[in-house]
């Protein structure tokens, strides 16, 4: 598989892995600063793309002295591995979600609940809210630093091969989401049966029957080939899919102020372009899948869907934490 590489690594050994390489940068004594990213993305996706384009800015800014090399595909391993390598401080950063980050706080997983947030703008107030925030700051104790979460994959649909209407459809069907508990819990109150499984299995298991749909958005079905194994969209809009850039906190901490100033607004930058990006790829894809003889339902019982949706916060215990983070950001 060809990569674009936007450094090449120099450096190995202790000061490698915090990230601090005593490279020869064209001034003598002058430290450059490097960073792996890690997302289970595929490179046609736009997030890699949007990765690429972060690390263009970042090295720019910093005349080279902040470079990141993007592995999509999860070239550098398992989403939950490459976390706890972040969280020993090594130079590693990752594209992950709330779901997987409530594992450290749990709370935090809220944000992948049913219909919790609509739309790019209720994404961008969560930055206002000051719950949100103090989640944030547990994260970083414990190690995990989130340097941006306003990169959005859009709206998660199921993707069946059955018609679906209402939650009672889906009654009986083995759907594959993540396995975090927000994911398993939501699904579950949506109707499906979850099963947890990795997105590069979801076209076998398709194909074998192991799964009867998947729960995903717009852009991995092309990207999966999965048109192949499934004939029915419905369009729940159930999660809108907010993803979180993380790194180590001991790393960041060990960056000059500058160069922490970059990192951030370039990385917001990026999600921002590349969320508006996906949001108007939409319709060109969903004509594409009908063109190769995908069924899409643009009008399911949504309120439905949203009663039923009730139930995963409720079993998770977070109905009140939610209740607040709208509250702060003024989303009834």
């Amino acid at each position: 598989m060809q990569r674009r590489r936007v450094t090449l690594i120099l450096s190995i050994g202790v000061t490698a892995a915090l990230g601090l390489a005593a490279c020869d940068n064209g001034s003598a004594g002058e430290e450059t600063y490097e960073l792996r990213f890690n997302h289970v993305l595929s490179e046609s996706e736009p997030f890699h793309e949007g990765f690429l384009s972060w690390a263009e800015a970042v090295e720019e800014r910093t005349d080279g002295g902040l470079t990141i090399e993007v592995y999509p595909s999860a070239e550098l391993g398992v989403e939950e591995d490459i976390i706890e390598q972040i969280q020993d401080g090594a130079a590693i950063g990752q594209n992950t979600d709330a779901a997987r980050l409530g594992q450290y706080v749990e709370d935090v997983a809220v944000v992948n609940g049913p219909y919790f947030v609509e739309s790019l703008d209720e994404v961008e107030a969560l930055r206002e809210s000051e719950t949100m925030q103090g989640y944030l700051d547990e994260l970083e104790d414990q190690g995990l630093k989130v340097i941006s979460f306003n990169w959005v994959q859009t709206h998660r649909h199921f993707f069946t091969n059955q018609e679906i209407n209402t939650p009672e459809d889906l009654n009986g069907l083995r759907v594959r989401t993540p396995g975090a508990p927000i994911w398993q819990e939501s699904i579950r109150a949506l109707g499906a049966s979850p099963v947890a499984m990795d997105f590069g299995e979801v076209y076998p298991g398709l194909q074998q029957g192991a799964i009867d749909g998947a729960e995903l958005v717009y852009a991995n079905i092309p990207a999966g080939s999965l048109h192949e194994v499934v004939s029915h969209a419905t369009e729940t809009g159930h999660i809108l899919l907010v993803n979180f850039e993380v790194v180590s906190a001991e790393w960041f901490n060990s960056l000059p102020d500058e160069y922490q100033e970059i990192l951030v607004e370039e990385a917001d930058r990026a999600g921002r372009e590349t969320s508006q990006v996906m949001e108007e790829e939409i319709a060109e894809i969903k004509d594409e899948l009908v063109d190769q003889g995908m069924t899409i339902n643009e009008d399911p019982d949504v309120e439905a869907f949203r009663e039923a949706g009730e139930a995963a916060y409720d079993a998770l215990g977070l109905t009140e934490v939610r209740d607040q983070i709208w509250s702060e950001i003024g989303k009834e």
